[in-house]
């Protein structure tokens, strides 16, 4: 075979076709027709000459030759990425760079504004777009359209780069005219009025169900392995609600140890310990393979592990 006359988009869309293991997505995400698509996985037959991918009950199925060249062509990818990236250094002070971040509303209220500040003294250009885990999806990231992903993750795919930035405990908002804090046990605690807080996955979210306690997250899945099931009252998708909430009524709110130290100087609520053991959370940044080597991205990157460094001392 020559080499020179294998067309290169065809290796990229063997590699979204082994990801989406379906043509009209795969389509889709390159931004091409569902037949261009499959005019390109038929060029793909012919070239290795084999059928790649095979209709089954199950939906599109890789052959053993499929999952044999995934890897191999990933790689190259990587690799053709690494090789057109521009070898000069990020200049960080002159850069008007907008760098597209997801970041949980947890993220955005304990490391973004310190990440903000670092940005007006060593970066004053940069711009940062920050998106909600809503807003993107981990094709978005894999893809490249948005820099790195920043949560808590209950799974991430294989092909990303990631780090944990910190691990944090959790403890409880209360306002403190709340008479559970004279006496707050596990029993007194399941009795009063609780606010939940959204896991925040990727994609759009949908409603909540009280009762199923594997969707609510870890609060109430520690609850459950002990028997017990709290009073939820109000379900929210922002931190910074719950917060304000448990400030002003006579909600609980669970969260975050991080979270709940920005309240730390408030006098209408107290931070204390959950009556019981939660495990503890991780936040981490993802990112994808294809920006591992970009001089900008690896700056950024650099810079965010330091401001969590900081902010996980306290």
């Amino acid at each position: 075979m020559n080499i020179s006359r294998i067309d290169l988009n065809l290796l990229v869309y063997f590699d979204v076709l082994l990801r989406e293991l379906n043509v009209t997505r795969a389509a889709d995400q390159l931004g091409i027709s569902q037949p261009a698509m499959s005019n390109g996985l038929k060029r793909l037959r012919v070239l290795f000459d084999d059928p790649l991918l095979i209709r089954t009950s199950k939906g599109m199925t890789p052959t053993e030759r499929a999952s044999e060249l995934k890897p191999v062509i990933r790689e190259l990818l990587i690799g053709l990425e690494k090789a057109v990236q521009p070898k000069s250094e990020f200049n960080a002070l002159e850069s008007e760079q907008v760098f597209r971040m997801m970041a949980s509303d947890y993220a955005e209220s304990t490391l973004i504004p310190l990440l903000i500040a670092r940005l007006r003294n060593e970066a004053p250009k940069v711009i940062l777009d920050i998106m909600t885990p809503s807003d993107v999806n981990f094709a978005d990231v894999e893809q490249g359209r948005v820099d790195m992903a920043i949560n808590r993750f209950d799974e991430i795919p294989q092909s990303f780069h990631q780090k944990v930035l910190w691990k944090d405990t959790f403890s409880c908002l209360i306002n403190r005219t709340n008479p559970v804090l004279k006496n707050f046990n596990l029993d007194n605690y399941l009795k009063s009025h609780h606010v939940w807080v959204s896991k925040t996955g990727m994609g759009v979210g949908v409603g909540m169900d009280p009762d199923d306690v594997q969707r609510l997250g870890w609060v109430d899945e520690a609850l459950a392995k002990i028997g017990a099931k709290r009073r939820i009252t109000v379900f929210t998708r922002s931190y910074q609600a719950a917060s304000s909430l448990a400030e002003r009524q006579d909600l609980i709110a669970t969260v975050p140890s991080k979270m709940a130290r920005l309240k730390q100087d408030n006098s209408r609520v107290s931070i204390v310990a959950p009556p019981f053991d939660i495990p503890p959370i991780e936040l981490t940044m993802a990112w994808s393979p294809l920006l591992q080597h970009n001089p900008a991205h690896r700056w950024m990157r650099e810079l965010i592990t330091e401001t969590a460094k900081i902010i996980d001392r306290f």
